[in-house]
């Protein structure tokens, strides 16, 4: 059964007067049929972009898909008619805070007017803080905790968010498995993982539904789950649910099945990139399910999939998404507002924030996004099963 739950925010009315990019508040730019502003006439404006990620280290088929889908992004528009263009580079932060804020001030010393980044979200957090204290506009692919734009007004999300994704999951457990017997088993020293079991369990709980086991692990522990495994299975659960990423999941069915205990293993979004994981046996994944805004495998995609398979060599995953969405929704937003090149990352920064709760865009990863002032995205994720290595639509 095909069921899509979106995270719904309130998109908060924003009027700013746009003197600083030379537009007036009551002449708004009127986008094209494609989604691009009128721009006929206009010189070329090369804007900077920038992004940071985990290039390297055990997250970085993470890190390295955004800056794959932002690369490709910037390609095509940069080989298209549009008066926007950009430089881009990307720079490797180890999903570290403080090395990404290194990272960050060596874009910015680079030229970066914008960053599309960073990829992970503790790291994003601490970028976070210093772009709204220096005022560059941020917009992360990835990163989903709440914390990463709460009182931030100019850093904004792709990505759903922690809370919803636990919403979400716990709405379609509810509804399409309402008699299963819940383990959790997440991350408590990963703010990822740790947001996402906090409002899951707590929906769960207000749906009535079977919480059976809660077990925890940190990334020093990441490597044995016997304990929490065995405990799911003496407590007689027959779902376990995993916010958490691929990595240590990948353990964790690996040694789930050696111990011959087979629920149904459900993920969320940092699951994604789990089949292309470097000597990951695909068919422990099998009838794993997640809830991610974005397949590979669905006709909508195919151009980019394609596009992206010839450049790169591999499948993309939600995170390429992500950051190639997020490319074009900054040309949006440069558009819309009548930015040229020649301004300051600072009032480039206001001027996009001014637009952002004004835009909506519809790519990779939803139709019809908008962003609330708060900077968080309204779509909808879609739960998807894999089966033969692939993500399909869960049967009726």
């Amino acid at each position: 059964m095909k069921k899509k739950f979106a995270a719904m925010f309130m998109a908060a009315a924003m009027v700013f007067t746009m003197a600083a990019c030379g537009q007036k508040a009551d002449t708004p730019s009127t986008p094209d049929a494609d989604g691009s502003g009128d721009q006929s006439g206009a010189e070329v404006q090369t804007f900077v972009l920038g992004s940071c990620g985990p290039l390297t280290g055990s997250a970085a088929i993470y890190g390295q898909a955004v800056v794959n889908g932002a690369e490709l992004a910037v390609e095509e528009i940069n080989a298209s008619d549009s008066k926007i263009k950009f430089e881009f580079k990307g720079e490797d932060d180890e999903a570290d805070g403080e090395k990404s804020t290194n990272a960050y001030n060596q874009l910015m010393d680079w030229g970066m007017q914008v960053l599309v980044g960073p990829t992970t979200t503790g790291a994003s957090m601490a970028v976070a803080d210093v772009c709204n204290s220096e005022r560059t506009f941020m917009i992360t692919p990835s990163a989903s905790a709440v914390d990463v734009t709460a009182g931030k007004d100019n850093v904004f999300q792709v990505c759903f968010t922690d809370p919803n994704q636990g919403i979400s999951s716990a709405d379609y457990i509810a509804e399409n498995m309402p008699d299963a017997k819940i383990a959790v088993l997440y991350r408590n020293d990963d703010a990822y993982s740790q947001g996402i079991h906090d409002t899951f369990v707590k929906e769960a709980t207000e749906k009535g539904m079977s919480v059976v086991y809660k077990g925890t692990f940190t990334n020093d522990t990441a490597t044995d789950f016997s304990v929490q495994l065995a405990g799911a299975q003496t407590a007689g659960a027959d779902l376990v649910f995993m916010p958490i990423y691929y990595q240590p999941a990948s353990i964790i069915l690996a040694q789930a099945k050696a111990m011959g205990y087979a629920p149904t293993f459900f993920g969320v979004d940092g699951m994604d990139g789990i089949l292309t994981m470097e000597g990951f046996d695909p068919s422990l994944a099998e009838g794993l399910m997640l809830l991610t805004p974005f397949s590979a495998t669905v006709p909508e995609t195919q151009s980019f999939v394609d596009a992206y398979v010839a450049a790169n060599g591999v499948q993309p995953n939600q995170f390429a998404a992500d950051a190639y969405d997020g490319v074009y929704i900054v040309k949006e937003a440069l558009e819309k507002a009548g930015c040229t090149a020649d301004m300051s990352s600072a009032d480039i920064c206001e001027a996009l924030v001014a637009q952002m709760t004004q835009i909506s865009y519809s790519g990779l990863t939803g139709k019809d996004m908008t962003w609330n002032a708060e900077g968080q995205v309204s779509k909808a994720p879609t739960a998807y099963v894999i089966k033969g290595g692939e993500y399909v639509l869960p049967e009726a």
